[in-house]
């Protein structure tokens, strides 16, 4: 694996990586290459992806009712974290390496394991936030008394003032979260992954990414949470094929936002 070096001269003055201007085209690309990756090894990558319906349909079931559209949205915002291994499976094939099934667990022996699991961290504690959140704004509108069948909870979101209210207050700082999360963790898990930067370097070249690319990565936003909302739609099953392919597509992303001829 490459390596890359954050800190030079007497002074340790960080290096950033260079961001690149992209546009709709290089989304294209990056989506066409990252079906392409999946399409090398689909059965395989089907059992890895596997994992996320699993967990998806766990957690659902475990949570009360006024919780499961911020749990299903809140998805999006750990993502990148846990598509980790499909970057590294994107590695590999972009290597000329082997790429089975396994070596999606082969990050773990990653140089920046840590830096990863530290960022990882992060994106769950902004998850955890926008859940409190949720529960909080829910609360606040309709009382803590949990409906009492999904029917009643539907009825109340879409038949009353407080369930208006909460649809515009719920999905204004749902996108608030969502920008934040997407600004800190477009490129920065591959970027942690491909080259010896650390966590403060990486968020940073994930920010620069997307103030450099607003309009771009905004789209890029919208595509992942469509894919993502048709695979919770086909009964979770469809997200067994959709975060491999958004993965492998953000590893082709990150490919072409950040420059690797030099840093700055």
């Amino acid at each position: 694996m490459p390596k890359y070096h954050v800190t030079v001269g007497p002074d340790s003055t960080p290096v950033y990586p260079g961001v690149r201007k992209i546009g709709s085209a290089d989304l294209k690309d990056a989506l066409a290459k990252g079906i392409e990756d999946f399409l090398t090894m689909p059965s395989s990558l089907v059992f890895l992806g596997l994992i996320y319906p699993i967990v998806g349909i766990g957690l659902l079931a475990s949570s009360p009712l006024p919780l499961l559209f911020p749990l299903m949205s809140g998805f999006a915002l750990v993502g990148p974290f846990a598509a980790i291994g499909l970057y590294e499976i994107s590695r590999r094939r972009e290597l000329g390496l082997d790429t089975s099934w396994a070596h999606a667990f082969g990050v773990a022996r990653s140089h920046s394991m840590f830096s990863i699991l530290s960022l990882g961290v992060l994106l769950l504690v902004i998850f955890a936030g926008w859940e409190f959140t949720a529960r909080s704004l829910y609360v606040a509108l309709f009382g803590s008394t949990p409906p009492e069948s999904f029917t009643q909870f539907i009825a109340n979101i879409l038949g009353t003032p407080q369930g208006w209210k909460l649809i515009g207050f719920g999905t204004a700082i749902g996108f608030v979260f969502a920008v934040v999360a997407l600004s800190i963790s477009v490129v920065s898990f591959p970027l942690l992954l491909d080259r010896d930067v650390d966590v403060p370097v990486a968020i940073l070249t994930s920010v620069r990414a997307v103030l450099t690319n607003p309009f771009t990565m905004a789209l890029w936003g919208i595509i992942v949470a469509s894919i993502l909302a048709i695979g919770f739609l086909l009964l979770f099953i469809g997200l067994a094929v959709a975060v491999p392919i958004l993965g492998h597509s953000t590893w082709h992303l990150y490919r072409k936002v950040v420059d690797h001829a030099a840093p700055v």
